[in-house]
């Protein structure tokens, strides 16, 4: 999954030839998972059509202040700067980078590129002399200072005939820029993290099984948002009716807690943080019936052994991964969560009450206490499970950040 994924982008186009290839761009934005509005100088409009990249784009394309054609509708320059999480000018001419440089404003994209309390990048556009000339030379310098970005032009044939330096960055390369250069700034860039999601089934028979009511939900929301922050996530998931949408997200499907142990163990040293979501089962049956038991007596007795545990098995082997922990409680939680931190060796536990409305299996919601190995205690108000993760999340930034 791309990092754009999510993000809001103004698209500026200004007129250049090169402004045909912003319909493939548009069409990159919204696979990557963003959402574009383009904007458009007069100029522009001459190269290609904002029913094209309205069409494309899924959202009104504006090109004045003013849409007469809507009673006089007023296009607010300054709302679509704050509504944006980036701003690229993709073609940048040469005029528009001058102008841009200068504090020039007259049209709706420079108001709006003046308005805009996001990143802006820019692509610049414009035959071989003009990339070259010193007062171009200048505006790239000057917008570097304010803080811009450039998205360095390429090589290869103009529109003029000659063959240099000036073509726009293509759009696939456009977005390989961006997201490389979001990647950066992302607080989990490098750091690799293993999540347990969902239950586990363990076999009485071909047909019956023991297990729980976890749907996983906790663990597939900390996998997609370690991966937008920037980690490396491998998925450990337990039968679960979730699935991901992510390719960057590594899933190893497991069914029973004696597989969910043997690939944590083969995969957890490898990590920085380990995050054990799943509910795995405690016990299971001693033996398995190689076929389906009928139903016989009035009473029936199954012979349990514990299964085992993989957090209390990572805790007494970590080196430097970061331990959290997770416990469901019904009774005496606090002091329960605190004997599980020792015996466990955990660094934080997530403790979940089911005397709290809303938390617990099942829901989308939850309502959690973070419990640190110095048994500092900080309780949350109830949220969704998205926001639980970022809260969980955050406690992993604060640790390699401190």
């Amino acid at each position: 999954m791309s990092v754009l994924r999510g993000k809001k982008i103004i698209l500026g186009i200004t007129g250049g030839i090169a402004a045909y290839k912003t319909a493939n761009l548009v069409r990159l934005f919204i696979k990557a998972g963003a959402q574009v509005q383009v904007i458009m100088t007069p100029a522009s409009l001459d190269f290609i059509t904002p029913l094209t990249l309205s069409t494309l784009s899924k959202n009104p394309v504006y090109s004045t202040f003013f849409d007469e054609e809507n009673g006089s509708k007023w296009n607010n320059h300054v709302d679509i700067g704050l509504w944006g999480d980036l701003m690229v000018i993709a073609p940048a001419t040469a005029n528009t980078l001058s102008k841009m440089a200068n504090g020039t404003c007259d049209n709706l994209v420079l108001a709006t590129y003046l308005s805009a309390k996001c990143p802006v990048y820019f692509a610049p556009a414009m035959d071989l002399d003009m990339y070259k000339h010193p007062s171009t030379i200048q505006s790239f310098n000057t917008l570097s200072q304010f803080g811009n970005i450039m998205i360095p032009a390429e090589s290869g044939e103009l529109a003029s005939g000659l063959s240099g330096e000036g073509r726009m960055a293509e759009p696939e390369n456009i977005v390989a820029f961006l997201e490389a250069d979001l990647s950066k700034s992302l607080p989990l860039r490098g750091k690799k993290i293993l999540i347990t999601a969902g239950p586990t089934y363990e076999s009485i028979d071909p047909v019956r099984f023991i297990g729980n009511h976890s749907s996983g939900k906790m663990g597939y929301d900390l996998a997609n948002e370690a991966s937008n922050l920037g980690a490396e996530v491998t998925l450990i998931s337990g039968p679960t009716a979730l699935s991901v949408n992510n390719d960057l997200i590594k899933v190893v499907p497991v069914v029973s807690a004696q597989e969910m142990y043997d690939h944590c163990m083969e995969w957890y040293e490898k990590m920085d943080v380990v995050i054990a979501a799943a509910a795995v089962a405690d016990y299971r049956p001693k033996t398995t019936a190689n076929h389906k038991i009928k139903k016989s007596e009035d009473t029936f007795s199954i012979e349990l052994e514990k299964t085992k545990d993989i957090l209390a098995a990572i805790g007494e082997t970590k080196k430097n991964q970061f331990l959290i922990g997770f416990a469901l409680e019904t009774e005496n939680e606090i002091e329960n969560a605190k004997l599980k931190i020792q015996k466990k060796n955990l660094d934080l536990i997530v403790l979940n009450s089911l005397q709290d409305a809303g938390a617990g299996f099942g829901g989308t919601t939850n309502k959690v206490t973070f419990i640190d190995k110095n048994f500092n205690i900080e309780p949350k108000e109830l949220k969704l499970k998205e926001e639980v993760a970022i809260d969980i999340l955050n406690k992993v930034i604060k640790h390699y950040h401190a």
